[in-house]
């Protein structure tokens, strides 16, 4: 126990000496340093001890740092700990980071800046790593910080003074957005072949249900009949719009800034527009501090992520209703639910229910990039190794999101009879009978408020429009003939709609018919 009080009494000036705010006096007050308690403390200190100090031993074994040339001193292990980035990036860049420096040895050998000898065992180098990446056997080192510095490092490891020539008119600023260039441009190729296949399953869910009325709703209330066939194409368009936006984006972003170097270029003759067309880019980015500094191609990736995301909620969000019992329209198979564990008769579409909330974390992604970069000043800031997280969760979620939606549209099923016996409410018809109205020559302000007269009628007499008989619709107004029958029920509703676009019958099938044909989709099976 004289050792604890010991231990105690270190501690409290220690704190004395760190801080002249801390009293240990008042601090003991709360009970902190009762002699009971203190066996319970002393682990923690220890710890605290560790994270604080390095000892002798740790510098030496220490590896020289490949930029540590103007220091004295060893990085300290929290500053270590909190500055790497190896840790969350090197599964997701090392492939580019490792093609990158392929093409950079090969350019600076083509332009006389490394002998072709080095060059090759560079590049033999590379593929060496390459393959003890492949299968496990390459070891990360927190201390190499990233990706970047692990690969070089094991290169010098390996073959000795070539590897040092290969960073010669290259920083780690232009190459690790090289890296994520060239990440996000197959990240984007992927995420394009999910909402291809996500806009298969939908049409195919359309073609399976031919025919199929459902009502459509805005303000969430009844509104007009729709065609379910017209609904799901609906879902077709926007993941349409959200694969332009990708595609845009990737057209952007496709420029290389290899060779930019720290922020100024260099004054070494250096041939970006080889590198650039080794790595299937565009061309060069033409200014180098913006090269380095650039972000704007993340920032469009995350948003267009995050517009999908919130189509693909929104998707959620109804299948998540129409699966519920009071509505009763959707059916998901066993394979795409849950239960419960507390009771025994539920069947959720949990699968939806995470899509829709997993486009919280794709929307924060988006938020946190764009108050990372809206103050930094110009060039590169070590504040921008921060965008790598949200760039990989967000693209991860998406692709989730987006193959969990195919999933579950190839296992659902539409309860036709239940959504049939459900149409009769609302009144969907009412907007048909206006237009009934206006093709006999009524204003259509005043065939608003004819209509809405009958449906007040149809409440009182508890009925629906179509059970009207038609001295009850002319007691509304004279204009009624016996035609007026032809535009009311839903079926009949839905083959008045004819212009282009709309939930007719006609106008769906060529919608069907052109995202078959885009699709390459030849039947519903």
């Amino acid at each position: 126990m004289a050792s604890s009080t010991s231990a105690g009494a270190a501690f409290s000036r220690s704190l004395r000496l760190r801080s002249p705010f801390l009293n240990p006096i008042k601090f003991s007050q709360f009970g902190f340093f009762r002699s009971k308690s203190l066996p319970l403390i002393l682990p923690c200190l220890a710890l605290d001890a560790s994270v604080t100090s390095v000892s002798a031993k740790g510098e030496m074994e220490k590896e020289n740092k490949l930029w540590g040339g103007r220091f004295e001193e060893g990085v300290h292990e929290s500053v270590e700990r909190f500055t790497e980035s190896v840790s969350f990036e090197a599964e997701e860049l090392w492939v580019h980071d490792i093609r990158g420096s392929i093409a950079h040895a090969n350019m600076l050998a083509a332009q006389g800046l490394i002998t072709e000898g080095d060059r090759d065992l560079i590049i033999e180098g590379l593929g060496k790593i390459k393959t003890k990446i492949e299968t496990g056997e390459f070891v990360w080192r927190k201390d190499r910080e990233d990706v970047h510095m692990n690969i070089e490092a094991a290169l010098t490891d390996m073959i000795g003074e070539p590897a040092k020539k290969l960073h010669t008119a290259r920083s780690r600023n232009d190459q690790v957005v090289t890296d994520i260039r060239l990440w996000c441009r197959d990240a984007i190729d992927r995420i394009l072949i999910r909402i291809k296949q996500l806009q298969a399953q939908l049409v195919l869910l359309a073609l399976r249900n031919d025919g199929l009325i459902v009502p459509g709703y805005t303000h969430l209330q009844r509104a007009q009949p729709v065609l379910l066939q017209h609904l799901l194409l609906s879902y077709v368009e926007q993941l349409e719009r959200d694969a332009g936006r990708l595609i845009n984006c990737r057209e952007r972003l496709n420029f290389s800034p290899l060779g930019a170097c720290a922020l100024a270029g260099t004054g070494l003759p250096i041939e970006r527009f080889m590198t650039s067309q080794e790595l299937a880019f565009t061309a060069p980015l033409r200014n180098s501090i913006d090269a380095v500094s650039d972000r704007d191609f993340l920032l469009e990736l995350i948003s267009a992520n995050s517009i999908t995301a919130v189509h693909l909620s929104r998707i959620g969000e109804e299948w998540v209703l129409w699966a519920s019992e009071e509505f009763g329209f959707i059916i998901p198979s066993d394979s795409v639910s849950t239960g419960s564990s507390i009771m025994p008769q539920k069947k959720n579409p949990d699968p939806m229910e995470l899509v829709r909330g997993k486009s919280a974390r794709v929307i924060g992604d988006l938020i946190s990039l764009l108050v990372l970069c809206k103050g930094l000043p110009s060039a590169y800031n070590r504040d921008l190794q921060e965008d790598k997280e949200p760039l990989f969760d967000s693209v991860k979620a998406i692709i989730g999101m987006l193959e969990v939606t195919s999933v579950f549209a190839a296992n659902i099923t539409f309860n036709g009879e239940r959504i049939r016996s459900s149409l009769p409410a609302g009144y969907l018809d009412a907007t048909t009978l206006a237009d009934y109205l206006v093709k006999k020559g009524m204003p259509f302000r005043t065939s608003h408020d004819v209509v809405g007269r009958a449906v007040a009628l149809c409440i009182a007499k508890k009925c629906q429009l179509s059970d009207l008989s038609l001295d009850d619709l002319r007691g509304i107004n004279s204009i009624f003939e016996k035609d007026v029958y032809d535009f009311l029920g839903v079926e009949n509703a839905v083959n008045k709609f004819t212009s282009y676009g709309s939930t007719g019958s006609g106008e769906v099938q060529k919608q069907l018919q052109f995202w078959c044909s885009k699709l390459d989709i030849t039947s519903a099976e």
